[in-house]
């Protein structure tokens, strides 16, 4: 299902013994948009102290509880490694941290020839040994960013502004970021669209601006979307018809009878 990211912000994360803080954010890798680290604050339980929980530990959120389920213990997550949220977040970083929860790091999927982050990755990829972690260690620190950071970013078409970035929309089954929502109310009051973060031409980190070769019109004639309804398969076709752009549930079906999974 498709999910405000930034309303989940805030959830009560429920780990298997106890609630161990909230949603504070979530980092997600600026090449695919798939999300791989849920942000938790782990307010007075451990002061001051915010920590990484891997996508692996993800459970299904609770809408109407607001409560997020991870399947970690409170000592798994007091003992990992801690966040620095003054730095970004290292490859030493994530390497430490899949040692510490036993998990498969991401990057070693796409070593296996899995280049999709739709949909999760297929269960017939073997796990690496644990000797073997360290192999496909890709160069370079991971460019991942934080939704909180991106929102508000601002949204030039090819012919001018169009607004800003007021939030994301989530996979929470494949958590992939499948929408850019944007607030034209600059331009058009009141008026909020879509967009796939895959339609971004370019996107300056340090000017906090992403461009899209869309013209204003264009948009301002798209399907309009309503952060009170759900987004559902109809108003995605219907977006991506207008766009004439392909479908990313196409993908997640061609990779899963690639993988022999798909009925």
């Amino acid at each position: 299902m498709l999910r405000s990211l930034n309303a989940i912000r805030g959830y009560t994360i429920r780990a298997l013994d106890d609630s161990l803080g909230e949603v504070s954010d979530f980092l997600f890798d600026e090449a695919t948009w798939a999300i791989r680290y849920m942000v938790a604050d782990t307010r007075r339980w451990l002061p001051g102290r915010k920590v990484l929980i891997p996508r692996q530990a993800f459970g299904a959120p609770e809408w109407d509880s607001r409560q997020f389920q991870v399947s970690l213990t409170k000592e798994q997550v007091k003992n990992s490694p801690p966040l620095d949220s003054n730095a970004p977040v290292s490859r030493q970083m994530e390497m430490s941290l899949h040692r510490h929860y036993d998990y498969q790091p991401y990057w070693t999927f796409a070593a296996a020839g899995v280049t999709t982050p739709y949909p999760p990755v297929p269960p017939m990829v073997e796990p690496l040994p644990p000797e073997d972690m360290d192999r496909d260690i890709p160069d370079g620190d991971p460019d991942l960013r934080s939704v909180g950071e991106v929102t508000d970013y601002h949204i030039e078409a090819s012919d001018g502004g169009i607004g800003h970035v007021e939030d994301f929309i989530g996979d929470d089954e494949a958590w992939a970021i499948r929408y850019v929502a944007i607030d034209t109310r600059n331009w058009l009051p009141g008026r909020k669209v879509l967009i796939s973060p895959h339609w971004l031409e370019t996107i300056s980190w340090h000017d906090r601006l992403a461009h899209v070769s869309m013209t204003k019109d264009a948009i301002r004639s798209s399907p309009e979307y309503d952060p009170e309804e759900p987004v559902n398969r109809d108003y995605e076709q219907n977006l991506h018809d207008y766009y004439g752009r392909p479908a990313y549930w196409h993908e997640a079906e061609a990779a899963l009878r690639r993988y022999g999974a798909w009925e």
